[in-house]
């Protein structure tokens, strides 16, 4: 079976869906390593209950395959996973993809000029790589004393077992993210109890999501220029949002708004207080949900506010000494996004890894590049998120530059290809200097948006239409490049 490739691509999801059909089109020679049994990734993994997008689903596509006949405003877990394992099915990517296959680590071959991979079906080999694991690919366990130990069940909401019966449980959750606010009110009417241990509070949006109905999906479905409009318009209205994460004053109105949303949502003054938020609104990820507030006012939930300090037997114990005997914890803790596996499996040359270039503080060019990596992409890489917009947005504009590389490398004769390390430094203080004015650094909140050195290496501080026109450009003259008929250098 070939192992030599001209590009591997690590990872079946959202980005590597999208690399390898444009690799496809350029005609290059690639493969796709996945370590699970199906395409998707994150959206094949988390099949929590109530699990859905918080992007509209007309954004949440790519933008020359769109999708008409979305049954939601928000698209579910079930069918943006059909809608990606569709597209990888029209583009034919089983036939370039191994499933099964992890890369438990990658080295760049300087001689050779070529990327030697470890992975769990022997070696494998090629010019370029592409990492697509995303950033929301690995999920944080926390190091709590006596977890470990727990005689009940404990789940991962990214691993969620379907298999365990909460009925009649006591369940202990620990976080308040994205996840938790999905899946809490989905199982709270099953479960005997339920004990919320909320760290810190967070602002929940109302969710403007409804039923399509069915004459409407036949439109979209029917004259694409309906969902160009209704895609032009929802892009519109998040871009606006948008302004004010950059503006923080401007946010003041949207903040009113998960206040009166509170408001109308819980009634007791002393739930409310627990759940009232004392940093900007966009200073954390925003969420929405319009059953998150009611389902936390049962009489069967509690609302611990502050993180757990350990566990003892059955107990959760929080940090205020307060305590809750359970039958399971479910995690909704969030992923490792800036302390990503990858950092930790891809070596340079001389064998240092990505984390120990970065120190805590993941940083390339254009989110895409990193200097001492020749011929290394990442999608999705740092400083590239929003707290507003389609990562597939963000992705396309990064498949452009990655195409628009490779075609300049194959018609330049380029063996290797490494961006410079001060076109590296200078883009990063620009981003750093632009991003300490927007809400994510001045809304007085800690989110995983900071590294562990307190620097934000998440967050792109501009619009997205800045975004596509850099990101999306590709500039030669920022790389080091070696020709094949040069000698072989690091």
């Amino acid at each position: 079976m070939t192992r030599s490739f001209e590009v591997l691509v690590v990872g079946a999801g959202c980005s590597g869906i999208g690399a390898a059909i444009r690799l496809r089109g350029l005609g290059v020679d690639f493969a796709v390593l996945e370590k699970a049994d199906d395409f998707g990734g994150t959206w094949r993994a988390n099949t929590y209950p109530g699990c859905a997008c918080d992007v509209p689903s007309a954004l949440y596509s790519f933008s020359d395959v769109p999708k008409g006949d979305w049954s939601r405003v928000y698209g579910t877990q079930p069918e943006i996973h059909a809608y990606l394992r569709q597209v990888a099915a029209d583009a034919g990517l089983a036939e370039h993809t191994r499933f099964g296959v992890e890369m438990l680590g990658a080295r760049w071959d300087a001689e050779a000029g070529r990327w030697r991979l470890e992975t769990t079906d022997g070696e494998y080999d090629a010019r370029f790589l592409v990492a697509a694991p995303g950033p929301w690919n690995e999920p944080l366990f926390p190091d709590i004393p006596g977890l470990a130990s727990f005689p009940g069940e404990v789940f991962h909401s990214a691993r969620w077992n379907h298999d365990y019966d909460l009925a009649g449980k006591r369940v202990a959750v620990l976080g308040t993210g994205a996840s938790a606010v999905q899946f809490v009110p989905e199982i709270v009417g099953e479960v005997e109890a339920l004990h919320l241990f909320q760290r810190t509070a967070q602002w929940v949006l109302p969710k403007p999501d409804v039923r399509v109905a069915g004459v409407v999906q036949r439109l979209m479905s029917a004259v694409p220029a309906t969902q160009r409009w209704l895609r032009g318009a929802q892009y519109g209205v998040m871009e606006a949002l948008g302004a004010g994460f950059r503006h923080p004053r401007l946010m003041r109105a949207v903040q009113a708004i998960g206040r009166a949303h509170l408001r109308a949502r819980v009634a007791d003054p002393s739930l409310r207080a627990k759940l009232t938020p004392s940093y900007t609104i966009g200073c954390k990820r925003l969420l929405f949900s319009n059953s998150y507030l009611p389902a936390l006012t049962r009489p069967n939930v509690s609302v611990v506010a502050g993180g757990v300090s350990e566990i003892s037997g059955n107990t959760v114990v929080a940090a205020d000494g307060s305590s809750a005997d359970v039958d399971a914890i479910i995690l909704g803790t969030g992923f490792h996004i800036l302390d990503m596996p990858l950092g930790d499996l891809v070596r340079d040359g001389a064998g240092r890894t990505l984390s120990e270039h970065w120190q805590g503080t993941p940083q390339s060019y254009l989110g895409s590049v990193t200097a001492g990596f020749p011929n290394l992409f990442t999608l999705l890489g740092p400083n590239l998120g929003t707290g507003h917009s389609s990562a597939f947005m963000i992705l396309e504009a990064q498949l452009d530059y990655l195409t628009s590389a490779l075609a300049h490398a194959r018609t330049e004769g380029w063996r290797a290809m490494s961006v410079r390390k001060e076109v590296q430094d200078a883009y990063n203080a620009e981003v750093q200097q632009a991003v300490v004015k927007t809400v994510y650094n001045t809304g007085g909140c800690r989110s995983y948006y900071l590294d562990v050195n307190g620097r934000n290496s998440f967050i792109w501080p501009w619009s997205t239409p800045r975004l596509r026109r850099r990101v999306g450009t590709f500039d030669p003259r920022a790389f080091t490049a070696v020709s094949v008929d040069a000698p072989a250098q690091t």
